[in-house]
């Protein structure tokens, strides 16, 4: 078996940002690969059947929509381990963009050189990770442009609400597109959210449980009201979720920890529920340090990707 080599000059992922686990990518792919193979190593019936295997390839992949691109790390990934999988020969990826550029419709990304085969094989995982990727950082970008207009400071914040097995990617990608995470899971921050009030008899015994069991945990607040806010902080809460407030109650809650925090300490202050591009500014000059945003990574469209042969 000839291994298979992958060359790029150009590192896909986004400069500056936490980089996507590559341990996590490889994982990803191979179970995406699998899928579509029916097992390891599987079979494509229509390529096997209708092309040499050592018929070799040159495309490029393309962008048919405007937006920001990310999760390019996939199509060396996917077109390595095709390669390695039915022992074909060198396949190459060079890129003229990075996750997190701005692209146009029609704009070239990347060339990719390969056996045919192992090209048709991985096509549709590669732009299957590559096009959500991109449809979470195009959608973070149009937050984080509007927020950077507004010289508040504000950042927006992904959620738990991901695709399930693909946190990595769509958390990778709100990086790229400009956003900021919140947490990873369960596991790494408590957010006390209405039921664990109702659960523990208060916004005070719900905080007071989590510290005891988890000391060195941050803990989040979620509060419906102003009144709930301050309790939180008076419990002992230095990160608040205002959820579904209106903006005059958020400035409300702002105006009254600010003066506080020379004395506690900085209060980190979250917008959190119906929060849509056309309230951003808003929310942002109410003076909160982030708003969080659902809709980032579970209703966001694909960026619309394609591969094109350009010759054999």
């Amino acid at each position: 078996m000839t291994e298979s080599q992958t060359k790029s000059p150009l590192d896909p992922m986004a400069p500056g940002v936490t980089p996507l686990d590559r341990e996590w990518l490889r994982s990803a792919v191979r179970a995406t690969l699998d899928e579509d193979l029916g097992g390891f190593p599987g079979r494509d019936v229509t390529s096997f059947a209708t092309i040499s295997p050592s018929e070799q390839v040159t495309a490029h992949l393309m962008a048919r929509q405007d937006g920001v691109v990310a999760g390019l790390a996939a199509l060396p990934e996917a077109l390595t381990q095709v390669a390695e999988r039915f022992g074909m020969g060198e396949v190459a990826v060079s890129f003229d963009v990075q996750d997190g550029a701005r692209v146009t419709a029609g704009q070239r990304l990347a060339v990719l050189t390969a056996p045919v085969q192992a090209l048709l094989i991985a096509e549709r995982s590669l732009l299957n990770l590559a096009s959500r990727a991109s449809g979470v950082a195009t959608a973070t970008r149009g937050f984080a442009d509007i927020l950077l207009e507004t010289g508040t400071g504000a950042m927006v914040l992904d959620t738990r609400k991901t695709t399930p097995m693909l946190r990595e990617l769509d958390k990778y990608a709100v990086r790229a597109g400009g956003g900021t995470n919140k947490r990873m899971g369960l596991y790494d921050v408590a957010m006390v959210k209405d039921n664990h009030v109702v659960a523990a008899g208060s916004v005070s015994a719900a905080v007071a449980a989590v510290r005891a069991m988890f000391p060195d945990v941050l803990i989040q607040v979620e509060a419906d009201t102003f009144d709930q806010a301050i309790e939180a902080v008076n419990a002992g809460a230095r990160f608040l979720l205002l959820d579904n407030m209106s903006n005059e109650e958020m400035a409300r809650v702002v105006a009254a920890l600010r003066p506080r925090e020379p004395e506690i300490g900085k209060v980190e202050l979250e917008a959190t529920g119906t929060v849509t591009l056309e309230r951003a500014a808003g929310i942002a000059a109410t003076g909160v340090d982030y708003m969080s945003v659902g809709a980032l990574t579970h209703s966001a469209p694909i960026l619309d990707l394609a591969l094109d042969l350009v010759s054999r």
